[in-house]
Order: structure tokens, then sequence, then C-alpha cells
């Protein structure tokens, strides 16, 4: 399983995969390193880190499933959140897993 934090202020990778292409370019990373599931997140869940709005964690993980969907249709894909409508909407644009 690899971890793609689509956050500014992840704790594990300091906000590395915040945009996009370098979300995605990661996850065809872990996707050729081996991984068989990735597991995309919006909100930070580091201590003290403040919540989003349900906008704005679609606004960064949508683009990133419908983006590795279309590259790669074998690796499952979970998204992390608290939200159901961003579990339904993520499920919907590609992902496997809540």
């Amino acid at each position: 399983m690899g971890i793609i934090n689509v956050t500014p202020d992840s704790f594990s990778d300091g906000g590395k995969y915040f945009t996009k292409y370098s979300a995605v370019n990661h996850a065809m990373s872990l996707i050729n390193d081996g991984a068989d599931i990735l597991d995309i997140g919006g909100e930070s869940s580091r201590p003290g880190a403040a919540p989003i709005s349900v906008k704005d964690e679609l606004n960064r993980i949508l683009p990133v499933i419908k983006s590795i969907r279309k590259t790669d249709s074998v690796v499952l894909i979970s998204i992390d959140t608290t939200k159901s409508i961003v579990a339904k909407q993520a499920v919907e644009a590609g992902a496997d897993i809540v």
C-alpha cells in the first residue's frame, strides 16, 4: 500500500504531494515500486490540523483519483476521509475502498 497525502500540512511528507501533478507522479512511482493499493487523503490528520470544507477536500482528491484511474485501471484506490459525501464522490470518480 502506498500513501498519498494531498494536503499542504501533512506530518509525514510535509505537503510534498499537495499538487495534482506531484500526487499523480508519486502514485505512478508507488505503483512502479509494487504498490497494489493507493490510499489517498485530502485532509490532514496531524495533531492541531484545522478541518477543511467538503468542497476543499473534493477539490484536492477528485482530480488525483481521476488521473490515476485514467492511467492505471488495475491498482486499487482507497479514500481516507471522515466525510460521507467525499467518500461517495471518490467512489464515483474511481476509488474502490473507503
